[in-house]
């Protein structure tokens, strides 16, 4: 019966019920300043802008029970073509433990970044002292294609994909 839903909802979209093709992910982070230092040195991201929700406006929304949001905002280019990034803070610590390998946990456990050149990014990551999780600067995918994992300050990992 469940599998009769799913086709049956997939089968009843159509593309001209989005307003927009992109979409936007909402990160929790331990520390904003850290998380957004990270996303635009080491990974490029362009800030776009900061907004806060306020505490009764966000439990209004059924987004918080008692904490108001600041959110940034990031992109991989300042375009509307380019899906939102958005990094909020509450300073509270998880409540999970850090994951050593996407398998770890359930939910969203990794990203996947396209990109021209990884050498540029390697570098970026070396600079800021960022470990290498596959084993070496890079791997290869074959093709001229090669394969970069690593961690954000709170363990979301990110694929980095590129020739070199």
């Amino acid at each position: 019966m469940f599998a009769i839903l799913i086709a049956s909802a997939a089968t009843a979209n159509t593309p001209d019920e989005f307003a927009s093709p992109n979409f936007g992910v909402g990160v929790i982070v331990t520390n904003l300043a850290k998380s957004v230092d990270f996303y635009t040195h080491v990974i490029g991201m362009t800030k776009i802008k900061d907004f806060t929700v306020t505490k009764e406006k966000a439990t209004e929304l059924g987004l918080s029970n008692k904490f108001e949001l600041e959110v940034t905002v990031l992109k991989l280019e300042d375009s509307d073509r380019a899906n939102e990034w958005k990094l909020m803070s509450f300073g509270t610590k998880p409540n999970h433990p850090k994951q050593a390998y996407i398998h770890d946990d359930t939910g969203m456990q990794y990203i996947t970044i396209n990109v021209k050149h990884l050498n540029t990014f390697i570098e970026r990551i070396k600079r800021a002292n960022i470990n290498f999780l596959n084993g070496s600067e890079s791997t290869s995918l074959g093709n001229g294609t090669y394969f970069v994992l690593i961690q954000d300050p709170d363990g979301n990992f990110i694929e980095i994909i590129g020739p070199k």
